[in-house]
Order: structure tokens, then C-alpha cells, then sequence
């Protein structure tokens, strides 16, 4: 599952620091629910804003919905946080044969089999681990997590915001968070194909991810949500902790 420390030799963050430690990946806590909880009570309790739009929630997960925010779908889903993957779950799943083909433990009561996410999450633990790594969950408004999907974070200059008062872009299959949210999201990913051999970013898209980690640099919420993170899961993400290490936020 992981890749040696000298395949990554070289690597430069976006201020120049070396990647000096090789991210590991979760391998603490398989389960998908209880990374929700973890984040929900342990990381995020005293910080409860969604990612994307900025919008606060409450201990119950429900959003106040500021005036003018508007989505054609999924309304109902607006005012319940949901926990978004940076990197979608389909993204990386596809690299498990039980999502692209299914495994003998996937048949369901009528005898039928199944693939998908519900037959890695069922026969694989390295996807369960994946899944619930919470490097890459982040909270976000319920209507917005079903728009984004798996569409592919990208820059999307003259589409409007799709939203109304929360400024994330959508344009087929392509969706651009804010500016304010895109170092975060670029570092989870960063991470995520550092950590998990079974996931590998494009080059075009490596490139992207960065250039945001760049232009929207660590603030003192991120190097919080790292070290409470890295303390719960027991892996640290070094695209985040040395940036905030040189940032005096560590």
C-alpha cells in the first residue's frame, strides 16, 4: 500500500520545503462511520464550518442556510452536513477489483452478486481504510457533496458560481471549489496519492493541486485539523505539517 521514502525524494512543497517524511495512510480505523465521529466530535467541535460554502453547522449537523443560497437539485440535502471525500471514493475505488468486478462475500439476501463500493467496502480492508481516511473528509452543505460527485476539481474562469451565495462552479463533469478552500483540498490530495499506492493523481492534475496549495496557503484551522488528526489516526499528511511548521503554526 505505500510508496518507499526515496520514491518521493525531490518532492518540493509550493514554498520549496522537501518532503521530508513519507505520509503513510490510515491504518487505524476501517470504518467509514466512525471517521465521521471522530471528525465530527473530536476534530471539528469547536470548528464547525462546511468547506466549501463557509457555512456554519450545529452539534446536531444542521446548517444555517444563509439568504440567497439556491440549488437546482438535492434542496432537501441543503440543511444536513455530509462529509465530503477530496478525493472521490469512486476515484480510488476503481483501483479495487471489488468495486470494478465484485468478490465471492459480495451476494446479497436474493443470492445476487454485487461490485461497487459496496462490495470493496465489504471485501477489502485497504479500501475501508482508504475510505475512512480522514485527511480526506471534510464537512459540506448535503446538496453540494451530491453535485460535486466525483466530478474533477479544475479552474473554471467565467462559470458563474453555482450556488447563489456559496462561490463553487460546476461545468459538466468539472467543479471549482473557492479560492479560500482550495489549499486544503489540493493538500488532501497531495496526500492521498502520496500515501496509497493504489491511487496516483494525473500529472495535469498534481500540477493543479500545486499551484493551489500555493496561492491559498495554511492557515491556523488547517494546522489544528492536522495535529488533532495526526494524534487520532497516528499518520501525519507533510504537505500540511510542514508547511505549518514553517509557517510558525505547529
Amino acid at each position: 500500500m505505500k510508496r518507499t521514502f526515496t520514491s518521493i525524494i525531490g518532492l518540493i512543497l509550493s514554498v520549496g520545503i522537501s518532503v521530508t517524511a513519507y505520509a503513510g495512510g490510515n491504518t487505524t480505523n476501517d470504518s467509514f462511520n466512525k471517521a465521521k465521529k471522530l471528525l465530527e466530535n473530536k476534530v471539528y467541535y469547536d470548528h464547525r464550518v462546511t468547506v466549501y460554502c463557509g457555512y456554519t453547522f450545529d452539534n446536531e449537523k444542521r446548517i444555517c442556510i444563509p439568504e440567497g443560497f439556491t440549488t437546482a437539485k438535492h434542496q432537501k440535502r441543503a440543511y444536513k452536513v455530509e462529509w465530503e471525500h477530496a478525493v472521490p471514493a469512486e476515484n480510488f475505488g476503481r483501483a479495487f477489483v471489488e468495486w470494478r468486478e465484485g468478490a465471492p462475500v459480495c451476494v446479497d439476501r436474493r443470492g445476487k452478486h454485487f461490485k461497487g463500493r459496496n462490495c470493496a467496502r465489504k471485501a477489502s480492508r485497504d479500501f475501508r481504510l482508504m475510505e475512512a481516511d480522514m485527511y480526506n473528509l471534510f464537512p459540506a452543505v448535503g446538496s453540494v457533496n451530491a453535485v460535486r460527485g466525483n466530478k474533477q476539481y479544475s479552474e473554471l474562469p467565467g462559470v458563474p458560481p453555482a450556488f447563489g451565495t456559496c462561490p463553487a462552479k460546476v461545468s459538466g463533469n468539472r467543479f471549482e471549489p473557492p479560492q479560500n478552500s482550495k489549499g486544503e483540498l489540493a493538500r488532501a490530495a497531495l496526500y492521498m496519492d502520496n500515501a496509497y499506492e493504489s491511487y496516483r493523481l494525473s500529472r495535469q492534475q498534481k500540477q493543479l493541486f500545486e499551484a493551489w496549495s500555493k496561492q491559498d496557503p495554511v492557515d491556523e484551522w488547517e494546522c489544528t485539523r492536522a495535529k488533532r488528526i495526526e494524534r487520532i489516526q497516528g499518520n501525519e499528511n507533510p504537505f500540511v505539517k510542514n508547511l505549518c511548521i514553517h509557517e510558525g503554526l505547529w
